[in-house]
Parts: structure tokens; sequence; C-alpha cells
């Protein structure tokens, strides 16, 4: 645990069921139980999925339009598309506004939460962008030395 000593850990309260993060007990093992009131679990089931990420960066440079989106977001169906921005509107990530003309016009943008999901992410797709060849190396590797298995 030596590499957590300085890092905030995540552990249940077992009194509420809510996942905590607690500085004051850095030799706690992180606790990652299935409970849909954990924080972690709760934000990364939602934006770790195929597509939040994709619409959220598609999203920072201002508000879009339905087709637009589709358009930018290569490989997303119009199905997928619909559902992804309503839970992203649910969870207060996306605003939808519709504006009453004919036809009516739609647009979504990020709320201020979203855009504040949208930076810690962005450091994550940073990384990931530094990593990548580490990352396709090291799977090459893998896959080369577990092929006979």
């Amino acid at each position: 645990m030596a590499h957590f000593d300085k890092v905030a850990c995540l552990i249940l309260n077992p009194i509420s069921g809510i996942c905590i993060l607690s500085d004051t007990n850095p030799q706690a093992r992180r606790v990652f139980e299935q409970n849909e009131r954990c924080p972690i679990r709760n934000v990364v089931a939602q934006i770790g999925d195929k597509w939040s990420i994709l619409i959220l960066f598609a999203l920072v440079d201002g508000p879009d339009r339905f087709n637009a989106l589709k358009s930018r977001i290569q490989g997303i169906s119009q199905r997928m598309l619909t559902q992804t921005l309503r839970d992203l509107e649910r969870d207060g990530y996306v605003k939808r506004t519709v504006y009453p003309q004919v036809p009516v016009k739609v647009e979504y943008e990020l709320t201020e939460l979203g855009r504040g999901l949208a930076k810690p992410a962005w450091q994550l797709v940073s990384w990931a962008d530094d990593h990548f060849d580490e990352i396709a190396s090291a799977r090459a590797s893998y896959d080369e030395a577990n092929q006979a298995e």
C-alpha cells in the first residue's frame, strides 16, 4: 500500500452503505461494493461506456444538433446516440434545448457539471494518447506469449 499512502482511499461506510473517500485511513483497503449509491461505480458506469465520453468531448466546443453529433461520432447508431444523450441528460451532464420553430430545432450542450467532468476525462484521454504505443506493445507481447495456450 506504499503507493497509496498519500492518496485518499475509497472505503465503504458500513452504516450507510455509501462508498466514501477517506484520507484518514490510508492503510484501508479500497472496497468497491456493488452499491448504486457508491459514487465511483455510479459515475464510471455512465461515463465508462463506449460513447458517453466521445459525446461529452464533441460538446466541449459548444452546443450541437443531433445529426451533427451523429456525423462527428463515427460508428454510433441513431438509437445509441439517442439513448446515450438521454442518459447524459438524466445525470445532469447534458442539457437538451428544444426551439419551437418549424421544423423543430433541438440542441445539446454541456452543463456546468458536464464541463467539469470533461476536464479530468480529458486528462485520461491525454494519458491514453501518451501511452498508446506502450499499451499496444504490451498487448502484442502478451498475445504472442499466450498464443500457444
